[in-house]
């Protein structure tokens, strides 16, 4: 039994081969073009996160203390705010005792109504000899993400 190629048997077999290099670059072609839609949604979900995180960003407030020295001997204790949102209901305790600052001065500035934006309020410190130079203070607030936010802070003098 003699076989015998026509032209035509190996114009199909080249036709044949041709379409098995096609579909196997087709598939190769898929898989990667799928490698790139999952890149795609993961970057699309970090993205929307991000945008839920600054989002929630924008509605915190962010208070902080530190004491600030005028001249040689003056001291003054600065509360500020530097979140995105308005602190309401601003409440300061400390801890370990008010020796440092005076009773009278922050119940007279506090709990303070509002502390928007980068804007602060100072207090009176007494410094004298022997004095810690390091005080726990509790500050509370409520803002547009929570109405019950508390954060310690240590400032140093």
């Amino acid at each position: 039994m003699t076989f015998t190629f026509a032209t035509s048997d190996v114009l199909a077999l080249l036709a044949f081969l041709l379409s098995g290099v096609a579909t196997w670059k087709t598939v190769q072609f898929n898989k990667r073009q799928q490698s790139l839609i999952e890149s795609q949604e993961r970057l699309n979900k970090l993205m929307i996160d991000k945008g839920l995180a600054e989002s929630a960003n924008e509605q915190k407030a962010d208070l902080g203390a530190t004491f600030v020295k005028l001249g040689s001997s003056k001291v003054r204790l600065k509360i500020w705010n530097k979140g995105q949102a308005t602190a309401r209901n601003v409440q300061i305790e400390f801890p370990e005792g008010e020796e440092i600052v005076s009773s009278s001065e922050i119940e007279e500035k506090f709990p303070l109504e509002t502390l928007e934006q980068y804007q602060s309020v100072e207090l009176i410190a007494r410094t004298f000899m022997g004095a810690k130079r390091k005080h726990a203070i509790v500050l509370r607030w409520a803002d547009d993400n929570s109405t019950e936010n508390e954060k310690t802070v240590y400032p140093t003098w």
